[in-house]
């Protein structure tokens, strides 16, 4: 049986509910291993927890915490990469298991193939798309293949996952070169700067379900400074939206992330950014992600 976090998300708000109750499960993950410039990401979770608290029940549309938000206790964060992704991947498993939708504050970027294995071990193919100033397509980064650097290289090619990237705009070599080997779709910030939103975002043979992990720093450093790597020209907040709800029209969402944010002290305005994005999203995924559909299914499998 699952107990829920003291620091709940949205506590101020929403009321404490059973696991197996919530529309929403937020599974905070400390995570803080490879970072390669500013550091801080360790305390992102729990700077959103705390921001959360600040934020309306209306998000500007709808009321999607009524449903329900469960708050699990922060992923233990110790020992070597692979047993704290199979740590993620338990949190997430659990949240699937109780028929909620996994929300998971990073944390590295690092931390996401944890959510990516729960996930294909539940649903099989499903497609990814990425919010990030960086394409994270290194085979390895400082020696390792776990590197926040490396993470969709890990979808791409060890778990075969079709990724769509939006508002990437700072590349090495080695990610331009995978990007074409492992078929991987762009909208960078310069193009969806000079052109818009495209009408096939997605492509139509791309799965059904598909999975949004969002690097904050996929945010132009006007919105989102607080970050490890805040490279200019990114996406502004309505174009962020925007794109996460076309993403999810028509197709089902198993689940997100909002990942590296890295609060200061004194600082909290990208603090109260991440945590309006997580439950921004969660509104998207309520009204567009087919989140009904997504509890039928799951509630349907444990009755299975």
């Amino acid at each position: 049986m699952l107990n829920e976090y003291e620091n709940r998300f949205l506590s101020s708000e929403v009321p404490a509910c059973p696991a197996d109750r919530a529309r929403f499960h937020v599974i905070p993950v400390p995570y803080e291993a490879t970072v390669s410039y500013a550091g801080g990401t360790a305390r992102g979770p729990e700077a959103i927890l705390e921001a959360s608290d600040q934020l309306e029940l209306y998000d500007g549309t709808s009321f999607p915490g009524e449903g329900g938000i469960f708050t699990q206790p922060p992923v233990d964060c110790s020992g070597s990469p692979e047993e704290v992704m199979d740590r993620i991947r338990k949190a997430v498993l659990a949240s699937l298991e109780a028929g909620a939708m996994p929300v998971t504050l990073g944390g590295e970027h690092s931390l996401t193939y944890g959510e990516m294995a729960a996930l294909k071990e539940r649903f099989g193919t499903f497609g990814v798309v990425q919010f990030d100033a960086h394409a994270d397509l290194r085979d390895s980064y400082e020696g390792s293949r776990w590197s926040h650097a490396s993470v969709m290289r890990r979808a791409v090619k060890d778990l075969g996952l079709p990724l769509v990237q939006l508002g990437n705009r700072i590349f090495c070599k080695e990610e331009l070169e995978a990007r074409r080997k492992h078929n991987v779709i762009s909208w960078d910030a310069p193009y969806l700067y000079r052109h818009g939103i495209p009408d096939n975002l997605l492509p139509e043979d791309f799965p059904h379900n598909i999975f949004i992990t969002f690097d904050v720093d996929g945010l132009d450093p006007s919105v989102m400074p607080e970050t490890g790597t805040p490279v200019p020209g990114g996406l502004g907040w309505y174009q962020a939206l925007e794109l996460a709800e076309k993403a999810m029209e028509g197709r089902m969402l198993l689940g997100f992330d909002v990942v590296e944010l890295a609060p200061r002290e004194g600082h909290i305005v990208s603090d109260f950014a991440a945590a309006s994005l997580t439950y921004a999203l969660m509104g998207l995924a309520e009204r567009c992600g087919n989140l009904e559909l997504l509890r039928a299914t799951l509630k349907t499998a444990q009755a299975g």
